[in-house]
């Protein structure tokens, strides 16, 4: 089940942000880059706001013991000069390619398209080859006005309209 994330989920995306980015930046960055007191604080107010914003989603799956409800993934966005821009997209590294990350990618699109845009950009980390597999395979493509920014590769999307 795919939802919009609430003040009481912040817990739970933060510990699912902070473990899903650990995956990548482990052995790229120093561990105080991404995972520092400073930094989780600082990530935390940023998901808290988003959250505020309405602009975070969150990916549910039924638990082992049947229990529901259980964070499997969440996803960020907003718009920056009239394109929509995915700011994060994590799922829980147990749940990797069990279709939550192609779930929460389909419900932003649709999220996208609903509000009228026609472009989607992205930054991903240039060393997490996973993420850009994945980003490749649903159709993102290098930007062609600004390939990179700092040590994040940027890709587009463009998002085709319902008749097409």
């Amino acid at each position: 089940m795919i939802r919009y994330a609430t003040s009481a989920d912040l817990d739970a995306v933060t510990a699912l942000y902070a473990e899903a980015r650990a995956t990548y930046y482990r052995g790229h960055l120093p561990e105080s880059a991404y995972a520092g007191p400073e930094e989780l604080a600082r990530t935390r107010a940023g998901w808290a706001g988003a959250i505020e914003r309405g602009a975070v989603l969150c990916a549910e799956i039924q638990g082992e013991g049947g229990e529901g409800g259980v964070l499997a993934g969440i996803a960020a966005y907003g718009e920056r000069d009239g394109v929509m821009f995915l700011t994060q997209l994590h799922v829980a590294p147990a749940l990797w390619r069990k279709g939550v990350g192609g779930a929460l990618h389909a419900a932003c699109v649709e999220a996208w398209r609903a509000a009228g845009a026609t472009t989607a950009t992205l930054e991903v980390f240039e060393k997490n080859e996973r993420a850009q597999a994945f980003y490749a395979a649903h159709g993102w493509t290098p930007d062609p006005d600004s390939p990179r920014s700092g040590d994040h590769l940027v890709l587009r999307l463009t998002l085709a309209t319902e008749t097409e």
